[in-house]
């Protein structure tokens, strides 16, 4: 008696369970990565939690022992003028916070500064790239800015080039001396 094979089941293309979406097998190793960093970040911090002592007794090292006070604190300018003439031409120191220096009206200079420094405006900022300036000359006057203000370093050059410019150098006086044209 001669068996015949038992029939073959329909072929039918497999398909993954409704509930499961296969990954790409290109994301693999990215998954991979990202869950290996994730279980590293863990560890790290379960090693922080276990030992508090250990950060802070390194930061005490490497502080130092002592610390020496600010020499000049507060605000701090050195103020360059040349082309000016009848004596104004030179350089001088204005402190503000407390006030002080050779500057020839720190009072009245630490005050305007003062009124001209408002969140977000730098009073020695330059004119801005594209702004239309009238074609007036001011005189030969230039003047360079360097120190601290408000916290921050100031380099800045200002002269009477063009009506912006001069404008400019007006707004500081008597931190820059005064001109009449």
């Amino acid at each position: 008696m001669s068996q015949s094979p038992p029939p073959a089941a329909p072929q039918t293309p497999s398909t993954p369970a409704p509930h499961r979406r296969p990954v790409p097998p290109r994301t693999r190793p990215a998954l991979g990565r990202l869950l290996l960093g994730a279980a590293a970040s863990l560890a790290a911090a379960a090693a922080g939690a276990l030992a508090p002592g250990a950060p802070a007794a390194y930061a005490a090292e490497t502080l130092p022992r002592t610390s020496s006070p600010d020499p000049a604190p507060g605000d701090r300018l050195i103020v360059t003028v040349r082309g000016v003439g009848a004596g104004a031409n030179g350089t001088f120191e204005l402190r503000c916070h407390p006030e002080g220096g050779s500057h020839p009206a720190v009072r009245d200079a630490c005050g305007r500064l003062d009124r001209r420094t408002i969140w977000g405006k730098d009073p020695f900022a330059p004119v801005g790239p594209g702004t239309v300036c009238t074609m007036l000359y001011g005189g030969p006057a230039t003047a360079h800015v360097t120190g601290t203000w408000a916290g921050r370093p100031v380099d800045a050059r200002f002269d009477r080039g063009n009506g912006c410019e001069i404008a400019r150098w007006d707004a500081l006086v008597p931190v820059l001396p005064e001109l009449r044209a």
